[in-house]
């Protein structure tokens, strides 16, 4: 068979870019490993898909090309997709900064985007491997009214290159290949390294990855002091190098997660320490002081502010006494409030791609164009969405780039 287009990957980046591109008159293939398209999709946001964020903007995303992601943000923006959201009458809602989620189930967001392939005339076709990808010259003395390549412009010699591709259900010919296969994050899933390895097989660099927005882990020490409190919440600040972050922080029984750890653990590295700051909106001093004169112990009072049984686990590792507050000294005070405000941790490692929303890393930007996502170096081959060395923060930015970038491409396919 043959196409104009063939995107690898039925994932949001491959389904936004198979829709536009077969809007524009285009014969588009979808290929997918998997028996269904949007698995990642299906999972997102607890079932409701956190579709977007309307405060996106390039300083969301991570890439050692930071301007890459600029052009393509740009040109299909977080209230672009709303649009098309609405236009399918699907109900959402804001949960918290800026991040949106479908009253319903994610499964109306890969509904709307197979509706979009389906009426742009893009074939889509699941539990489809694909074993081998090559570029070939094609070279035809055949008019168009009989050139199997029929956007070919009438002429008596015609040589393009096309890609052939080899899968489980015949081989495939097409003009312009896209690659939206992700990154390796969650393989219970299917992911695999597949995009990293057609990049590599094209000459095409391929930046370090490693898991993002990750839970992180204890040592045999801390885990040993923490793990019965598994399970307890508190909000608090958590920052590594320049990034910070203010959500929520969740004690498991082998580390840290929630949202802030999560958003930290894009911008930790192996051996670093991060600081999280207690009770982030408050003076930790002026509390302190102002229970300097109470019979009340110092657990019980800073169990006023964080879980009772945190607050003691706490106290007990950085060694306060057990003793009322009025037995503490101005000084003493000033040491636990600092200590509140700066608790230093130096986490042993992450839970690793199996528990990782995303990959961090991928396909060097120095390699696309940023207007179109196309190999500078092999015209016709493109990458989009999570291959791409380009990682969004916690909330839904994710997404917005796989349709920004997979809109990029289907305007160009």
């Amino acid at each position: 068979m043959d196409a104009d287009c063939i995107v690898i990957g039925g994932g949001a980046a491959g389904l936004m870019c198979a829709g536009e591109a077969g809007k524009r008159g285009r014969t588009v293939l979808i290929l997918e490993h998997a028996a269904r398209i949007g698995k990642k999709i299906l999972i997102s946001g607890g079932g409701r898909c956190n579709f977007t964020n309307i405060n996106t903007a390039p300083e969301n995303f991570i890439s050692e090309n930071p301007n890459f992601c600029k052009s393509a943000l740009a040109r299909f923006t977080a209230h672009d997709f709303i649009e098309l959201v609405q236009s399918h009458g699907i109900k959402y809602h804001e949960k918290k900064l800026g991040q949106l989620f479908c009253d319903g189930s994610s499964r109306e967001i890969v509904l709307m985007l197979e509706t979009e392939c389906r009426q742009a005339g893009v074939e889509i076709r699941t539990n489809c491997a694909v074993h081998r990808i090559s570029k070939i010259e094609a070279t035809s003395t055949m008019t168009n009214s009989t050139n199997q390549f029929s956007r070919l412009p009438d002429a008596s010699l015609s040589s393009v290159a096309r890609f052939q591709v080899e899968t489980n259900q015949g081989t495939l010919t097409c003009a312009s290949l896209v690659i939206a296969t992700g990154g390796v994050s969650i393989p219970k899933m299917g992911a695999t390294d597949f995009g990293y390895r057609i990049a590599r097989q094209f000459g095409l660099r391929v930046t370090q990855i490693k898991p993002a927005l990750v839970p992180l882990t204890w040592d045999a020490d801390e885990a040993h002091r923490w793990q019965e409190l598994s399970g307890i919440a508190f909000n608090a600040s958590v920052s590594c190098g320049a990034a910070e972050f203010d959500e929520s922080v969740l004690l498991t029984h082998r580390g840290l997660s929630g949202p802030a750890v999560l958003q930290i653990s894009s911008y930790w590295n192996p051996a670093q320490k991060i600081n999280v700051r207690l009770l982030p909106f408050a003076d930790t001093e002026e509390i302190l002081h102002r229970h300097q004169h109470e019979t009340a112990e110092l657990a019980t009072v800073l169990g006023s502010y964080l879980p009772s049984r945190f607050a003691k686990a706490w106290c007990a590792t950085h060694d306060f006494p057990s003793r009322p507050m009025n037995r503490f000294s101005a000084k003493e005070l000033s040491r636990i409030a600092a200590q509140l405000a700066s608790w230093e941790l130096t986490p042993r490692g992450t839970e690793g791609f199996a528990k990782a929303e995303v990959t961090l890393g991928g396909v060097n930007t120095r390699e696309l164009s940023s207007r179109t996502m196309e190999a500078l170096r092999v015209p016709g081959l493109y990458f989009i969405g999570e291959v791409v060395d380009v990682t969004g923060q916690l909330g839904g930015y994710n997404f917005q780039w796989a349709w920004s970038s997979g809109y990029a491409a289907g305007q160009n396919i």
